[in-house]
């Protein structure tokens, strides 16, 4: 006859696997628990997110034209400011919109922002520097824009629409008179023209 003794369990090692699964149990908790404070979610962005600079100035063209148009901005006192120098002492160019070419928004548009508002005369160009839609005229539209404080509301201060006919072409949209207020000179708008894109140190 055999003897049958019942299955003596190993308790050292049941005791063990206890113990690392309760650890492993208790790291997964605390991971869940802590998962939501990782990563918080932002606030809530306003709808009209403030502009950053004093002058804004923005060019438009309709988004179906696969064109190259540069915005050219001189403040008084500092260097014209466009795609091959995007910075200047006053204005920057915050976006260089090449028409359809790595563009993924389909929106064709340039900005540029000033830091102050110096008093003085400012030159808003336009140069169309390629037209691979091989449209004629294009139609572009430039506002100018101000915000006088941090605080203040921004107001527009300027608009033209204008026609552009031939690639190389560069227009004067117009030159205008701030004070050191922000305020427009009167009397001081006009569309003299002025090549800012030739422009050398």
């Amino acid at each position: 006859m055999f003897n049958l003794e019942p299955f003596d369990e190993d308790e050292g090692g049941t005791v063990f696997r206890d113990v690392i699964m309760l650890a492993l149990a208790g790291f997964v908790a605390m991971v869940v628990l802590l998962l939501p404070h990782l990563n918080p979610v932002g606030k809530a962005e306003e709808e009209n997110t403030s502009p950053p600079g004093n002058v804004i100035v923005e060019l438009t063209w309709p988004e179906e034209v696969d064109a190259d148009i540069d915005l050219w901005v001189e403040a008084p006192g500092d260097r014209p400011v466009g795609y091959s120098n995007k910075g200047g002492t006053i204005f920057n160019l915050l976006r260089d919109d090449l028409g359809k070419r790595s563009d993924v928004t389909g929106m064709n548009y340039e900005v540029s922002y000033s830091r102050g508002i110096p008093d003085g005369e400012y030159t808003v160009n336009v140069h169309l520097y390629r037209n691979k839609a091989r449209i004629s005229p294009i139609p572009v539209t430039v506002v100018t824009s101000i915000k006088k404080t941090p605080s203040s509301t921004t107001r527009q201060l300027l608009a033209s629409k204008i026609e552009l006919v031939r690639e190389g072409q560069e227009i004067t949209v117009y030159r205008f008179k701030l004070e050191s207020a922000g305020n427009l000179v009167p009397g001081s708008v006009h569309s003299l023209q002025r090549k800012l894109r030739a422009w050398r140190t």
